[in-house]
């Protein structure tokens, strides 16, 4: 039964309702899978294994009565954010450790009433914040991915990095995860999967553990685009519960999967050949022009002049959402709470530094600083909210000229565990390519298109225009069609 793991979703679900397997033995074939690898990778940090049999019982039963959703029968992982009823929810912190909602976000409810299975909660960066799956209190997931160079066990990127490895190591048929900052798309890289943001306010941020509100959004993690394009059908909806949420429709976006691109326009920008870029990725970029221009694209050199402020602009602006929204784990509203505290300060001062990691301690210090006066209120915070006005704005301007965006998806392969953690600003720039569409509240794409000379992937990604999701699958397609990338991780773990 093995073998039924290495489906895609879409040849599940099909083969689902085609009665060729049972949601039973294909869920069954994934919890014996998790259970021999995830001692290694760590991507789960909670393993439901009853629940995921129980869900799978009843798809069976809708199935053998013809009965069924969209993802009928399907087991999946679902990122450690999203509160799950009766399952605890952690988003990779102590400070949550324990926490059991009792109500469901509205991005799983959306998954079970379509009839997908839960696999599990995946590990992540502590409430988000990483770009490497260190952070967590569960400890960093590992890539199942290794280079050809070296044995060093490897990041699977992050925060969404527990999605990443399972997804890679077929340890489910595909994930949710979320993106503050890039933290759907670096992990898609890193590990030869798919990966898309869609436009701010297409999914519900209901039920998920905030990070950076104006920023946060969900999406999935897939073995393919046509796959990611039916994930996130399910996944999004308006919800009257997220003030922030689009009253739209949302498109089928399978059908736009495979749609010829000849005559679309792809914009290069000029802004992305960063100082000290790998060769390889700027190789990958030009092959991925090249493929576009033999797919019939138009290529139009573009210009986004203030992306050289993206990165210190998002690293203002997070912060400063986060230190508001995490100031309710206090030891008294929400979270851990200190078992020695003195005075109601030692309380307060205990329990957030026993409950939060160093990295999280020096994001919320950041966000803090930036918001503690008048004078720094206005000196840091309001001018990066003028400045990601104007990052937006380059946007505005440019889709007169071009229907998508076209850069590399990160500024290197998966990296070493350990390797930069000592540095937080080496580690940030691994955001480099991805801040932008989140400040913008742009859709944007990660698919696997080439390996380094270690043998590690590589992604491209394509920017959109905003509720235009349809445009970013078809391109998406049309490199991964391209790029052929059919590599997989040789099993070590």
């Amino acid at each position: 039964m093995s073998d039924l793991t290495k489906l895609t979703l879409k040849g599940a679900v099909d083969g689902l309702k085609a009665k060729a397997f049972t949601s039973a033995e294909i869920t069954q074939a994934f919890l014996t899978n998790i259970a021999a690898s995830n001692p290694t990778l760590n991507a789960y940090v909670e393993v439901t294994a009853d629940k995921a049999l129980e869900m799978a019982k009843a798809s069976d039963a809708r199935l053998a009565a013809g009965q069924g959703g969209a993802l009928e029968g399907a087991p999946l992982g679902i990122k450690d954010l999203f509160c799950t009823d009766g399952v605890q929810t952690t988003a990779g912190s102590n400070m949550l450790r324990g926490f059991v909602p009792p109500y469901e976000s509205t991005v799983t409810a959306n998954l079970w009433r379509d009839g997908a299975v839960m696999l599990g909660k995946l590990n992540m960066d502590e409430f988000a914040m990483g770009s490497s799956n260190e952070t967590s209190a569960f400890g960093p997931v590992k890539n199942p991915w290794k280079s050809k160079a070296s044995n060093a066990e490897l990041t699977p990127g992050g925060s969404s990095g527990g999605s990443a490895s399972a997804v890679a190591a077929d340890l489910c048929l595909a994930a949710t995860a979320s993106d503050t900052g890039g933290s759907i798309r670096q992990p898609a890289a890193f590990t030869g999967t798919v990966g898309i943001k869609p436009t701010y306010g297409r999914a519900s941020r209901f039920g998920m553990v905030a990070f950076a509100s104006s920023l946060d959004q969900a999406g999935p993690i897939t073995k393919t685009v046509e796959d990611a394009a039916l994930l996130l059908k399910s996944m999004c909806s308006f919800d009257p519960k997220d003030s922030t949420s689009l009253d739209v429709e949302t498109p089928d976006w399978t059908a736009s999967v495979g749609q010829s691109v000849k005559g679309l326009r792809i914009g290069v920008p000029r802004e992305y050949v960063v100082d000290g870029m790998p060769a390889e990725i700027q190789a990958l970029w030009d092959q991925g022009v090249e493929w576009l221009k033999a797919a019939g694209c138009e290529i139009v050199d573009i210009s986004l002049p203030h992306t050289k402020y993206a990165l210190p602009t998002y690293y203002i602006v997070a912060p400063a959402e986060a230190s508001s929204n995490l100031a309710r784990y206090d030891g008294m509203r929400f979270g851990h709470r200190a078992a020695e505290a003195k005075s109601l300060t030692d309380l307060y001062e205990t329990s957030r530094a026993e409950g939060f990691g160093k990295e999280v301690q020096r994001r919320l210090t950041i966000g803090a600083y930036v918001l503690s006066s008048a004078g720094f209120y206005d000196a840091y915070y309001v001018r990066a909210l003028k400045v990601r006005r104007r990052i937006a704005e380059d946007f505005d301007k440019v889709w007169g000229q071009v229907d998508a965006i076209l850069t590399p998806s990160t500024p290197s392969a998966a990296f070493a565990l350990g390797d930069k953690q000592i540095d937080p600003v080496t580690m940030y720039l691994n955001d480099v390519f991805t801040v932008t569409a989140n400040l913008a509240g742009l859709p944007g794409l990660s698919v696997p298109a080439g390996v380094d000379s270690g043998g590690l992937p590589l992604g491209l990604q394509v920017i959109g225009k905003a509720l235009d999701e349809a445009t970013v699958f078809r391109v998406g397609k049309a490199l991964e069609d391209a790029a052929g990338f059919a590599a997989k991780p040789e099993t070590w773990w």
